[in-house]
């Protein structure tokens, strides 16, 4: 009876695993790291896979700056259109950046672009290096930054030309790629995340490719 109670138990259980896999399939998302590894990502960089699986950097004694491209946490493969939805938390004063489509990965500023991610909750018209912005193009349209130390949730979504990005629930970029500083970056690149040699933690991170 033991033994037939522990087989009941186990389909159970499996049961609930494949309908949740199937229920996460269903809205076309994958996560992006497998909760242990950083598997399908490249970096010299001190990122590390917690416990509860979140992504975090911990940056080594003398680590500073922002141009140390090798250390960024990139894909190993390139994206075209797709959406990704992550969450990130940073400390206080803390800097990193949600990179896309970079095509060369020897210089992720000059090759793509980024979506801020800046200590700067509570500043009055944010521009495109806060936190929000893309650097260099567009400034938030409204400042939906958390304080430090809250997590925030980025929805970016890469169409063609196209670039909306969601923070906390508000659209704040609504931008065409090819009328913006940016028209001449790739179409189709790496996604990647910097390393400023500040912490910075990310989790949930999902992608869905756009046909």
């Amino acid at each position: 009876m033991a033994m037939n109670r522990c087989k009941m138990i186990v389909v159970s259980l499996g049961v609930l695993l494949t309908a949740g896999v199937v229920c996460a399939a269903e809205d076309g998302f994958v996560p992006m790291f497998d909760g242990k590894t950083l598997d399908g990502w490249k970096t010299a960089g001190n990122w590390v896979v917690e416990e509860d699986g979140v992504v975090t950097l911990h940056p080594r004694p003398g680590e500073h700056g922002w141009q140390r491209y090798d250390a960024y946490l990139t894909t190993a493969r390139k994206y075209k259109d797709f959406i990704i939805d992550l969450e990130f938390k940073i400390d206080k004063g803390g800097n990193s950046g949600v990179f896309l489509r970079v095509g060369d990965t020897t210089d992720h500023v000059r090759h793509g672009f980024e979506v801020q991610i800046l200590d700067t909750h509570g500043k009055k018209n944010p521009g495109n290096h806060d936190c929000g912005g893309v650097i260099g193009t567009a400034g938030p349209s409204k400042n939906m930054a958390k304080p430090a130390g809250e997590w925030n949730r980025y929805v970016i979504t890469c169409k063609g030309n196209k670039l909306e990005v969601v923070l906390n629930g508000e659209q704040i970029i609504d931008l065409e790629l090819d009328k913006s500083a940016i028209k001449d970056r790739p179409a189709e690149g790496y996604i990647g995340f910097q390393d400023e040699a500040k912490r910075v933690w990310y989790r949930n991170v999902r992608i869905k490719e756009l046909r």
